[in-house]
């Protein structure tokens, strides 16, 4: 039984031995052991800190980049309205320039041919002064007293004369 029980010095000492080493841990262990866990625990509160800051920037960065997205789709379709208003303007001054061009050169046209035809109509005219003059000359230059050879010989010059 005297290994079940101990002796009371051994207590003692044991006690005594324990209450020290309690002591010393406390003075200069606990305190940093404490301290390191703390500044664990800290650490750890930071990073969860962050996280959550990151996440929070993240989901506003995301909300930012799906309105850059609205807003660049809005400004193509601004821009492809635009410029597919600019080419119809283009097509239709284009269309504008090329009737008024086509109008000016049919008047041009229409103003050669009427000169062309008065022209025409006085080379015409003095052609027929200088037959008429020439046939005169000549019907008078011979005196026929018989009509109809005057007649056969007018005749006979019309023939002859090409226009």
């Amino acid at each position: 039984m005297e290994l079940l029980t101990p002796a009371l010095g051994l207590f003692f000492w044991t006690l005594v031995v324990f209450l020290v080493i309690v002591f010393l841990l406390k003075k200069l262990a606990w305190k940093p052991i404490l301290k390191a866990i703390k500044d664990r625990e800290d650490s750890i509160e930071e990073a969860l800190n962050a996280a959550e800051k990151a996440r929070t920037e993240m989901n506003q960065l995301q909300s930012g980049i799906a309105e850059a997205k609205k807003e660049a789709a809005s400004e193509r379709e601004r821009i492809m309205k635009e410029a597919n208003e600019m080419k119809s303007s283009i097509l239709d001054q284009a269309k504008k320039d090329a009737q008024a061009e086509a109008q000016r050169i049919v008047a041009d046209a229409r103003e050669a041919i009427q000169k062309e035809k008065a022209a025409a109509m006085t080379d015409i005219k003095s052609q027929v002064a200088s037959l008429s003059l020439e046939i005169a000359e000549k019907v008078l230059t011979k005196k026929f007293e018989d009509k109809s050879a005057q007649e056969a010989l007018v005749q006979e010059y019309l023939e002859t004369v090409s226009l």
